[in-house]
């Protein structure tokens, strides 16, 4: 007898909006409304998005490949030479030393920072390619080192690594994301080509280096996974995130609030509670297992975590902060068996939480180095300025944070990622610019909702954000001679987009012109044409002209203050939103819209 079969009948396409369907309003798109949605013209007709997928990808590709080609950071820049040089470093570390050595191994000279993920992730490409070349990772010998064939390997292992978790993340999210909000195959397609092709990604990963997307990737794949009712997994995707960088803190807020809410309405569901705390838990768990087991294993043959000897330098590391002088110490035995496995732990926490630092190291266009600009912050203790940026961070994030647990309704989700990650990016401690990506990989998202790509109000305020958030980290770029690559893939992006300065489409239509625009319309266009007239004015200063010799950082504090005048525009537009489509103030959503998109 014939099993049963595994043709699953395609979903009917839900009507919104006044009867009409996503395909009704798609037909009733009569030109491209800008380059990118010309380009993918001819893909209207395509029953399927899977049609035309692998030319997205492999389009995808080639423009990170060709980034690729360009220089990277710390490039012949001794004597520390970049993230370049820590990435292969982290390789070269974790595949010639034991495991419980891997976090008190040298650390002046990249110290590893990032949890446990990263370390492991570093050890297999460090596997891979010491079978191609054993000098790239050669212990203490290879420091520095600027072999071609290794920048071909290095470069590669990000894009399999982007391709094996951002990519699939992505794409299966950008599916769930459209059909939940209605929108069809087509305008789907032209939204994930701009995700993907989403500059300050590239820009950071694929030509200055580093390993971004890959936690970015878990995050999407959290977020997607909330989408299909998945809480568990989306709970396992999230614990990854923070295993591979410890910056998924920033989306922390929304995923507990998301899933605490599903779990209270519209009734309480003690089950999926359990199951969720479990499988974190768990994760967890498996995250710390091998560095717990490999501490272990080497205590029982001898080996300690220090000193470590090169010769007649001794790498020896100091006892983790949370275990000297401090009042756990007193509790604990140096010669007991647990021992090695506490100090193992309390080594990782204190570097991947680098609170000794200080507020800052570097310019970043954030509320604290802009504060810094007029009065200087270095003049509070340090003890202060954590318990103000504490303050300021739980201030920023809490109110979207409400909003999603009170209103867990799935399409408010980018929308609540993006408003708490710009939150954290603007007031919390020891921010880097390139943290700048985690605000800006939600709120590129929106692109894929309902109006999304289509819609010049979100099409506008999504491309001044990443314009926006390039321009800021064009100083550390140039720094390291990136320029070229930088102007290319920004002017690019706001071609396909039709954004400025390149076009005005996303603000003014040809077929309306300015009658069509309203007040929100004009409010819109004149900031962000100020700080687009602003930007542009910026660089040729930059180019041309030399800053005072007492103040020779002039254009990148400049570059810190009105970045961070943006950016909290953009917070302040993201919170906006969400509260208006939550609808907690009155203005609809509520129990109801949960209930119908559990």
């Amino acid at each position: 007898m014939a099993g049963p079969s595994v043709h699953k009948p395609r979903r009917k396409v839900q009507k919104r909006e006044g009867g009409h369907t996503a395909h009704d309003r798609d037909a009733n798109i009569r030109r491209p409304a800008f380059p990118l949605a010309a380009i993918l013209w001819p893909a209207r007709g395509f029953a399927s998005q899977w049609e035309i997928l692998p030319l997205i990808l492999m389009a995808a590709g080639l423009f990170r490949w060709a980034a690729g080609l360009w220089g990277y950071s710390g490039f012949e820049k001794p004597p520390m030479f970049g993230d370049y040089e820590a990435q292969r470093h982290w390789m070269e570390l974790t595949t010639h030393l034991p495991i419980s050595q891997w976090y008190f191994h040298d650390l002046p000279w990249w110290g590893l920072d990032y949890p446990p993920l990263t370390a492991y992730h570093s050890w297999l490409c460090g596997k891979i390619g010491s079978l191609i070349d054993p000098a790239w990772f050669a212990l203490y010998t290879s420091r520095g080192i600027h072999d071609p064939n290794l920048k071909i390997f290095m470069r590669a292992t990000v894009i399999v690594s982007e391709y094996l978790v951002f990519i699939p993340a992505a794409v299966v999210f950008v599916r769930r994301f459209s059909r939940l909000s209605g929108v069809a195959n087509w305008t789907a397609s032209v939204a994930l080509v701009a995700i993907l092709m989403q500059p300050a990604t590239i820009l950071v990963d694929h030509v200055h280096f580093q390993y971004n997307t890959v936690m970015l990737g878990f995050v999407l794949a959290t977020m997607s996974s909330m989408l299909a009712g998945r809480y568990l997994w989306s709970a396992v995707y999230f614990v990854a995130a923070l295993g591979f960088k410890q910056m998924a803190l920033y989306y922390a807020f929304p995923v507990f609030a998301f899933l605490l809410g599903s779990c209270l309405f519209p009734r309480v569901n003690l089950a999926r509670l359990t199951g969720i705390a479990i499988a974190t838990v768990a994760a967890f768990t498996i995250l710390l297992l091998p560095l717990i087991i490999g501490t272990i294993s080497d205590v029982k043959a001898g080996i300690s975590p220090e000193p470590l000897l090169d010769g007649d330098n001794d790498l020896r590391s100091p006892p983790p902060p949370l275990l000297n002088g401090t009042a756990l110490s007193a509790y604990l035995d140096p010669s007991a068996s647990y021992y090695p496995i506490v100090e193992q732990l309390a080594q990782l926490v204190h570097r991947i939480f680098p609170f000794a630092r200080g507020l800052f190291e570097d310019k970043v266009a954030n509320f604290w180095c802009a504060l810094n600009l007029v009065y200087k912050l270095r003049a509070f203790p340090p003890a202060l300025l954590q318990r103000g940026a504490l303050l300021a961070t739980l201030a920023a994030t809490l109110p979207p944070s409400l909003v999603i647990f009170a209103r867990p309704d799935k399409l408010l989700l980018p929308l609540a990622f993006a408003t708490t990650a710009w939150g954290f990016f603007l007031f919390s401690y020891q921010v880097h610019e390139k943290s700048v990506l985690l605000p800006l990989m939600p709120m590129t998202l929106l692109l894929a909702g309902r109006g999304g790509v289509m819609a010049r109000e979100t099409r506008a305020w999504v491309g001044f954000a990443n314009l926006l958030g390039c321009w800021t980290i064009f100083p550390l770029l140039a720094r390291v001679e990136l320029r070229v690559p930088y102007a290319v893939l920004t002017l690019l992006w706001a071609y396909l987009l039709g954004l400025p300065p390149t076009s005005v489409s996303a603000y003014f239509d040809r077929e309306d012109g300015v009658d069509g625009l309203g007040w929100r319309g004009w409010a819109t266009a004149f900031v962000h044409g100020g700080f687009y007239l602003f930007m542009g004015f910026w660089h040729v200063l930059e180019m041309f002209v030399k800053p005072p010799a007492e103040k020779p950082d002039l254009w990148v504090v400049m570059n810190v203050g009105v970045g961070a005048v943006g950016f909290g525009i953009c917070y302040l537009w993201c919170l906006g939103r969400l509260v208006g489509e939550s609808g907690i103030l009155g203005g609809g959503g509520g129990v109801d819209v949960v209930k119908k998109r559990q």
